[in-house]
């Protein structure tokens, strides 16, 4: 079973907005003063089920809540690994320190700015690594990172902005991820999410962290 196999259907009202009950993992007001909703104009046909509503300027709007649970998910499944053998990767400026801070807080490995081809396929290599599972940034610009690992079979957690194509994505979650504070957001939030699913001192220890500390410099 896929980690996508493991979501149940989300109950909707005739507009499409999540009518479930429940608390978001973080105050609604975070969400959206991050940017993490906001998606692009183009959308792609696989990111349609994702989108709330379209903006009056033609940006389309992502379902927070599907956010919100699609971290939950992806951070118990991340937990299930060795922390060590989780790669996360981001070729986005803006996604570089939120990924380097994400690895280093959760005791996981990070290939921020250039990605060398065969990092995953070639022994050869001085950079080579065998991951169990890999997270990606945006599975546009982090494309060479997503080959390797389908070609070597782990599973792919990425996050997708609404003009992604995610048929190489194992476990989706939508959301922002070109915005600077919005990836921080995501970073921030799933390394939390992370930590308290491994249980143990980590997970009842106060996590000090704060979104700045993710935040990539203007």
């Amino acid at each position: 079973m896929s980690p996508e196999d493991a979501l149940e259907p989300t109950p909707t009202d005739h507009e499409g907005q999540d009518t479930r009950p429940g608390e978001l993992l973080i105050p609604e007001d975070t969400y959206l003063t991050s940017g993490v909703h906001i998606g692009t104009q183009q959308k792609s046909a696989s990111m349609r089920r994702f989108v709330y509503k379209v903006r009056f300027d033609g940006l389309h709007v992502l379902d927070i809540r599907e956010t919100d649970r699609r971290i939950r998910l992806a951070a118990k499944f991340l937990a299930r690994f060795p922390a060590d053998r989780i790669l996360a990767v981001s070729q986005r400026q803006y996604g570089q320190k939120p990924v380097r801070v994400f690895a280093k807080t959760i005791g996981a490995v990070s290939f921020s700015e250039r990605f060398v081809p065969g990092c995953l396929t070639n022994p050869n290599l001085a950079e080579y690594f065998e991951p169990k599972v890999l997270v990606v940034t945006d599975p546009a610009t982090d494309q060479q990172a997503l080959s390797e690992a389908v070609s070597i079979g782990i599973p792919i957690v990425g996050l997708c902005d609404v003009n992604n194509e995610t048929r190489n994505v194992d476990l989706v979650i939508p959301a922002n991820n070109k915005g600077r504070v919005a990836l921080a957001t995501l970073y921030w939030l799933l390394a939390r999410e992370v930590l308290k699913s491994r249980g143990g001192p980590a997970a009842e220890a106060p996590y000090a962290l704060t979104i700045e500390d993710f935040q990539a410099a203007l």
